[in-house]
């Protein structure tokens, strides 16, 4: 889709549309003179309960060539008392899903909320990209007969003045959710097509597309390094499992590791899961895929700091050569690991992935995994969990993710949660607790174990990497979380 600014009035646009947001109650300068040059159009759908501006309310009004641009519409923001930044996501991904509904090629808006004080242009326009290309996201790739709707070809930002800011907001914006989207067609690919060898020619692509640095870890050099729970984990599936060594900036400071869980397909292995929902078990890979998106998004903005991207893949799969429960294993680390479940297997990768981390001595390692059932019990689908063993660092990603609201909430590391994972055989076991009590806490207590002293944080995406209710830019499917997350952290950090 083009995208861009243009300066000039709003209601002397030319075009098929034209989107106008209103809060609730409130009628906006715009709206005013909208009223006025359309013979009252706008108060007369007021007047008759067609429209109030309650949040993502739609309405369109046809010209009837009284403006250049054919249609109106007027979307609502909600009460003014009740705004926060996403909405601005939101309401533009209403907005343009409606436009494609409705086949309409090309819009113009003006900057919402551009009134709102502590807001900049730069921001607004961000936001309102992000929403309109993340909204119009749809995975058909497989369907045959493709939905027979207009697609959405232009949008454009209409504004008065800041056309820098509007122009850099815009390009960020377009970044962040190409990113997104990309991870959100890796993470949608069903696991006969995603396999572990599939995502290496991913990363390959990357690698020469952006000049990246890539090495890519077979069983023998796996074997060598002695990363045995990633080799452990894999002993099930015919699929020969990969490590992908992503470098960005190599040799720069800050360095930051960013750490993806890859399981392509989980059925459980020996511990099988229920056959209900087991389809979604694909998506246990996002973590991995939204590495893959962090690193492409971070190489487009040419951030000034070394991403190194780890990234263990392999499916869990039962068989006669599966790893089995009671099996003792020796991570990269050299710790031992009784497994006491086989369904436990991505802090296993993840522990010889974290321990590696550390021999780039890193500024920070970043994890992020669909790592535990847990998670979606406590949170929802609201918030990603998060974990770490710096107070600074985790503020860092709190304030991200207030800004890309891909929220976070912190649970608590305790000393003691190390109890939980303790082993009578072996240095630690996989699965911690009885019953699954703090399955989450106890999932990162293990990681912790691997992880030394560099500053470190786990994001348990479990909950978030997956919506089964639409939402205005994310329907039913996988979502990219994460991406947005870490590279307004790593921004913010530039």
């Amino acid at each position: 889709m083009k995208i861009s600014a243009r300066q000039g009035e709003v209601d002397k646009i030319s075009g098929e549309a034209l989107v106008v947001s209103s809060f609730e109650g409130m009628e906006s300068s715009l709206i005013k003179k909208l009223n006025k040059v359309l013979g009252n159009a706008v108060g007369n759908l007021i007047r008759d309960n067609e429209f109030s501006g309650k949040f993502n309310q739609i309405s369109v009004l046809h010209t009837e060539g009284k403006i250049p641009a054919k249609r109106i519409l007027l979307i609502g923001l909600g009460k003014k008392e009740e705004f926060y930044f996403d909405r601005i996501r939101q309401v533009s991904a209403k907005a343009s899903l409606h436009i494609r509904e409705i086949g309409v090629k090309n819009f113009a808006t003006s900057l919402h909320c551009q009134d709102m004080k502590g807001l900049s242009k730069k921001e607004i326009a961000q936001a309102m990209v992000e929403g309109t290309l993340l909204g119009l996201y749809k995975f058909d790739k497989y369907k045959t007969e493709k939905e027979k709707k207009n697609e959405v070809e232009e949008f454009t930002i209409i504004y008065e003045d800041g056309t820098n800011e509007i122009e850099e907001g815009i390009r960020i914006g377009k970044i962040m959710a190409d990113a997104t989207n990309f991870t959100r067609d890796l993470v949608n690919l069903p696991a006969n097509e995603a396999t572990p060898t599939k995502l290496v020619e991913v990363a390959k692509e990357l690698a020469k597309r952006y000049k990246l640095k890539i090495r890519v870890l077979e069983r023998g050099d796996m074997k060598k390094a002695g990363m045995s729970g990633l080799l452990a984990v894999s002993q099930g599936s015919v699929q020969p499992p990969k490590f992908i060594i992503l470098e960005y900036n190599a040799g720069k400071k800050p360095t930051m590791a960013l750490v993806g869980k890859g399981i392509t397909f989980d059925s459980g292995g020996i511990s099988l899961k229920p056959s209900k929902d087991m389809d979604k078990m694909k998506t246990d890979k996002a973590g991995a895929c939204a590495v893959l998106g962090i690193i492409k998004a971070a190489a487009e903005l040419r951030l000034p700091l070394a991403i190194i991207g780890l990234i263990p893949l392999t499916e869990n799969l039962p068989s006669g050569s599966a790893y089995k429960p009671g099996d003792i294993i020796e991570t990269y680390s050299k710790k031992t690991v009784e497994i006491i479940s086989t369904d436990a297997e991505g802090r296993i990768i993840l522990a010889d992935a974290l321990a590696y981390a550390g021999n780039y001595k890193p500024t920070a390692i970043m994890d992020l995994a669909t790592l535990t059932g847990a998670c979606i019990i406590a949170l929802g689908d609201l918030a990603i969990g998060l974990l770490g063993n710096d107070q600074n660092l985790i503020k860092k990603i709190k304030g991200a993710g207030e800004k890309t609201w891909e929220r976070v909430w912190e649970l608590p590391l305790w000393k003691e949660y190390e109890e939980y994972n303790k082993s009578d055989v072996a240095d630690v076991k996989n699965v911690g607790g009885k019953s699954g009590e703090a399955g989450t806490i106890t999932a990162a207590a293990f990681l912790r174990t691997f992880v030394g002293e560099t500053p470190w944080v786990h994001l348990d995406i479990a909950s978030t990497a997956l919506v089964e209710r639409e939402k205005p830019y994310n329907l039913k499917g996988a979502t990219g979380v994460g991406v947005r997350l870490i590279v307004q952290l790593l921004m913010d950090w530039s």
